[in-house]
């Protein structure tokens, strides 16, 4: 077991009774480094970009950062919470050999652990044509923090050399030309996520998204039931939002939603006395925004213990007059 002493050696004198001799008491300095980071893939996103991912470090490894190296040159140097790197300004048809090392608090750092090598595509300046879309998309939880996302193949006249994998419109991860389906890990237990996929080619046009997809974790052991609204959808009518849902079951009636458009926190939908819904829930909004103004739309339900639960799957509606 390691352990996350000082970087100094405290010793501590203490007196004997009636001043004979004192006993002293030292802590060692810590010397051991963590482990090497496992997992390393590299994979090149574009002529000119390679995105590099590795397994996060168990707690118990005290691991504080990680620091990316190309052969013997450091090129990043990360926070113990990312575990994900694009590396960019790299030269078209190169071949370059990735490693990455942990540190913990004390400075120590681990071996490099075997390389993830890449070579990147030829560049095509000229190339303005994005590739087609994935046409379907499938996704299952493996796990309470682990889900698998399966896509079709998509179309590029120069050919496709990434497909990226979204959540809430942030790329979490980038998979080969020749892959149709992977693992994602460091998920959140009970917990609802919408992922899509995009084709890229080598001068980084990146495809449209294909289908979304919804995957729910399942609750980690000790957990609760699922705290998300589930089955969230969002119905375009003219001037108007109708959002429904399954409420969640926290133990009690579920008054008080927290609406988020494009990412930010907009209002709070409470229902009065009498109308709270203990299964299917509905809602409505007056909107006043322009014909063609795009929403991503999600809530989450206040639990009985005054904290917010879960988000439910995000959707995506495009307002009409």
């Amino acid at each position: 077991m390691r352990r996350s002493a000082p970087t100094l050696a405290l010793c501590l004198a203490v007196a004997g009774i009636a001043g004979t001799t004192g006993l002293t008491a030292c802590t060692a300095p810590d010397t051991e480094p963590p482990p090497a980071p496992a997992g390393l893939t590299a994979q090149a996103g574009s002529a000119t970009s390679v995105h590099v991912m590795w397994d996060a470090a168990a707690d118990r490894d005290g691991v504080t950062g990680y620091q990316v190296f190309e052969a013997d040159r450091l090129v990043r140097e990360l926070p113990a919470e990312k575990t994900m790197v694009d590396i960019t300004g790299l030269a078209p048809q190169t071949g370059y050999a990735f490693t990455v090392r942990a540190k913990d608090a004390a400075g120590n750092l681990s071996g490099p652990g075997p390389a993830a090598r890449v070579t990147t595509p030829a560049a095509r300046a000229e190339d303005r044509t994005a590739p087609t879309s994935p046409a379907t998309t499938t996704a299952r939880a493996t796990g309470p923090r682990s889900a698998r996302v399966s896509w079709t193949a998509a179309t590029d006249d120069t050919g496709v050399t990434a497909y990226d994998v979204y959540q809430g419109g942030v790329r979490i991860h980038t998979a080969g030309p020749g892959e149709s389906a992977t693992a994602l890990n460091n998920l959140r237990p009970d917990t609802v996520y919408t992922f899509t996929v995009r084709a890229r080619d080598g001068a980084d046009n990146s495809s449209p998204d294909g289908p979304a997809v919804d995957v729910t974790t399942p609750p980690a052991a000790g957990d609760g039931p699922g705290t998300a609204p589930a089955e969230f959808a969002a119905t375009v009518s003219p001037g108007a939002v109708t959002l429904t849902w399954t409420a969640p079951d926290t133990g009690d009636l579920t008054s008080e939603y927290e609406l988020y458009v494009n990412g930010l926190p907009t209002t709070v939908i409470q229902f009065g006395a009498g109308a709270v819904p203990s299964g299917r829930a509905e809602h409505r909004l007056t909107v006043t925004e322009p014909a063609g103004t795009v929403w991503a739309v999600k809530l989450r339900a206040r639990l009985p213990d005054g904290n917010w639960g879960s988000f439910s799957a995000e959707r995506q509606i495009t307002l009409i007059a």
